[in-house]
């Protein structure tokens, strides 16, 4: 396992994101990792559950960035960039991104990323990621995917780690601009036809890359619009 990450394992969790960020509040350092075989209250984006199924993937990991608060959206694209290559890296199929950091497998959704955070003084005192992704099984759903050959869930959390670190260490050396190219070439492609929920109904536009904050940016009317959260509904 990777050298820069303290791992803690359990065979069974209410959540391991929960852990992390009740911990992180208590002071634990960053560089924890928290990986378990079961949750039985793990929580998915926007207020949804999501099932860990035996055999799949539930990984949390504590970091303390001390950076502006805005900065979370560039850990949400690294994340999925790292988890995309961690699974592909231990033997699984080529992936696709779905804004902001959805990892999929042909139109699927094989893998999400859930981010909680605190900040203190106006900095974003500490973070935390949490992974999952349908290694062995899926949930029935028909928007759900699974790897075609099941791969063991420390496979993939030790190689995400390690891709974790390594897109941390390039960061403090180029910023953000690596991890927005990488994200781009597994999104969707440039003038492909996209419509967002958000909050107070939807937008509409063709995809027109990423700001240097981690939004989407959309075309229409002649306008580019900067989205900075919400669900894609079409088109990825």
């Amino acid at each position: 396992m990777n050298g820069a990450w303290r791992l803690r394992e359990y065979e069974s969790l209410p959540s391991t994101s929960d852990l992390c960020a009740t911990l992180a509040q208590a002071g634990e350092p960053g560089g924890l990792a928290v990986l378990a075989a079961r949750q039985t209250a793990a929580r998915g984006s926007r207020g949804r559950t999501w099932e860990t199924l035996p055999g799949n993937l539930a990984l949390s990991v504590l970091i303390r960035p001390n950076s502006p608060p805005a900065a979370a959206g560039h850990w949400a694209l690294l994340a999925a960039v790292a988890l995309a290559e961690a699974l592909e890296t231990a033997g699984g199929p080529a992936l696709r991104l779905k804004w902001p950091n959805d990892v999929m497998l042909d139109g699927r959704k094989l893998g999400g990323i859930l981010l909680d955070s605190g900040v203190q003084a106006g900095r974003l005192a500490w973070l935390v990621i949490g992974f999952g992704a349908n290694l062995a099984a899926a949930p029935d759903l028909p928007a759900a995917a699974v790897l075609p050959n099941p791969i063991p869930p420390r496979v993939i959390a030790s190689a995400l780690l390690q891709r974790l670190e390594d897109w941390r260490l390039l960061t403090l050396l180029d910023g953000f601009a690596p991890v927005r190219s990488e994200w781009l070439a597994r999104g969707p492609a440039p003038g492909t036809h996209l419509r967002v929920g958000l909050p107070t109904g939807e937008v509409a536009g063709t995809f027109a890359g990423l700001s240097d904050t981690g939004a989407m940016l959309l075309q229409a009317g002649g306008r580019v619009t900067a989205v900075s959260t919400g669900d894609v509904l079409q088109g990825a």
